[in-house]
């Protein structure tokens, strides 16, 4: 069956701030709509795969034409949706009833029936779970030209009827997924991580595990129970996607695992394995700072890792436990100095709009960011992405926009009882000036410009600097989205 997987067309500025989207801009490679196609590749099917970062709405739907699929399957997130549901309404225009649309990701799997709803009869299903088998069973019904009754991940208009079935079990046993089908990217040199966080191109995005045993509030987690906790692959299956990485040309890999030190023992024999194996290329990783200690980044460093990511959320202990981080103060501080010493470059990300929060305590946690003093920091808002603990529980801590557009972390779509919204956004431009505006700091940064693409790439960031210091907006969105509290 012909199957086209799409994400609906975007443009840099509905995420970021006109003014700054060129030194934040990243384009990831869609890993789980990649496995998606694998799958169905495996067992015969012929896919394409059409991502709206690369292409406007009309390419989309002249490729669309030239294709004739008989099965769409649209990728959505929160801040996406409403692109998503004016996709499905033009295919539908165009095929009719000859063209089976379903949708998937983060927002659907969390809205589920209300999508079907919302977008007027567009489309047919939705995906509730983790994609593979039921898109592959659900394509397979449609091609012997079955009903829909008992596929498990869906839910589906039968007639005017709204049919919700059972949940699919997650994938136990993830070595048996096939590898992303990255060849269906193109160009893959257009797929970067964001700015300061790759050394050489391209770069792939992998993962080694899926799920997380941690419970903090703003997280998306299909298994809200954790009745699995954190599934993983052998480090066999993980060094042989390596290889095939890099016989595709990659050059650095970016592990993109909730932690990739969850499970200890594992994560150093993957570091021993990947440097034993002599392999050319670098990479980056993420990890909580409980779970590492110096043997284990130094290991790390030794098999190419160049840099991790530790998210510090917070320099206020109270607020950390709001959040349900599970980490100290003292232990992302050990961990910023262990990472330093062994010679890696350090990423710390923190938020804004905790529940509870107060703009004093937010000052306190930029004080805490450059006393820690990384390589990289960033700056967010924390946001209750639909399905999320802090989403389900709004009444306790605050009240959220009703705009989905809002739902990305460079606004403020969840304002905190104990904040205004200017609140939060004057953090994040206080945070950005201070951080990156240290006369020391940017010295450093001079001293280790060695190509013209680390030239450009400090032009772009004194740019976004320049306007961080001017434009005393900068992190508005140009019209005030109402505010509504939970259901």
């Amino acid at each position: 069956m012909r199957c086209a997987l799409v994400i609906p067309s975007w443009v840099p500025e509905d995420i970021f701030s006109s003014k700054t989207a060129s030194s934040q801009i990243n384009y990831w490679q869609p890993l789980g709509t990649l496995s998606v196609a694998a799958v169905l590749q495996k067992e015969g099917h012929d896919v394409r795969f059409l991502n709206g970062a690369f292409m406007t709405h009309a390419d989309i739907m002249r490729e669309l034409r030239n294709f004739a699929p008989s099965f769409v399957g649209l990728y959505s997130t929160t801040f996406g949706w409403e692109k998503a549901k004016k996709t499905a309404q033009d295919i539908r225009e165009i095929f009719k009833d000859r063209t089976f649309i379903c949708t998937g990701g983060p927002y659907p799997i969390a809205a589920q029936a209300h999508c079907l709803e919302d977008a007027e009869r567009h489309i047919d299903a939705v995906i509730t779970g983790e994609g593979e088998f039921s898109t592959l069973e659900l394509v397979q019904r449609l091609q012997e030209g079955k009903n829909l009754d008992g596929v498990l991940g869906i839910v589906y208009w039968s007639g005017g009827t709204v049919v919700t079935n059972p949940p699919r079990p997650l994938i136990d046993d993830l070595d048996s997924l096939p590898f992303p089908a990255r060849e269906l990217l193109g160009d893959i040199d257009k797929y970067i991580p964001p700015p300061a966080t790759y050394k050489r191109k391209p770069v792939a995005v992998m993962m080694t595990s899926r799920g997380c045993n941690r419970r903090c509030i703003y997280c998306f987690q299909i298994d809200k129970e954790r009745k699995s906790g954190i599934r993983y692959r052998s480090v066999e299956n993980v060094i042989d996607e390596i290889e095939h990485c890099l016989r595709q040309g990659y050059r650095e890999i970016k592990f993109i695992d909730d932690t990739l030190a969850a499970d200890y023992d594992r994560a150093m024999r993957l570091a021993r394995e990947i440097r034993a194996r002599g392999f050319d290329f670098s990479w980056f990783a993420s990890a909580c700072v409980n779970q590492v200690d110096k043997p284990l980044l130094k290991a790390f460093k030794e098999a190419g890792c160049w840099a991790i990511l530790f998210g510090a959320e917070s320099g206020v202990q109270k607020n950390l436990a709001t959040i349900r981080k599970g980490i100290t103060l003292d232990q992302t501080v050990k961990a910023v100095k262990a990472a330093k010493e062994v010679g890696l470059k350090v990423s710390t990300p923190f938020m804004f709009g905790i529940p509870g929060e107060t703009f004093e305590e937010g000052l306190k946690t930029i004080d805490f960011a450059i006393k820690l003093d990384p390589d990289i920091a960033n700056f967010h808002a924390i946001t209750p992405f639909p399905g999320t603990y802090l989403y389900e529980n709004l009444d306790q801590y605050g009240t959220v926009s009703e705009e989905l557009t809002d739902f990305t972390y460079q606004g403020a779509a969840f304002i905190p009882y104990t904040m205004t919204k200017e609140e939060i956004l004057k953090l994040r431009q206080i945070a950005f000036r201070r951080f990156y505006s240290r006369p020391l700091f940017i010295l450093r940064k001079m001293f280790v410009l060695r190509s013209r693409s680390d030239f450009m790439m400090a032009l772009k960031s004194l740019k976004s600097l320049f306007w961080v210091w001017t434009k005393s907006d900068l992190f508005a969105r140009s019209k005030s989205s109402p505010a509504r509290k939970a259901h």
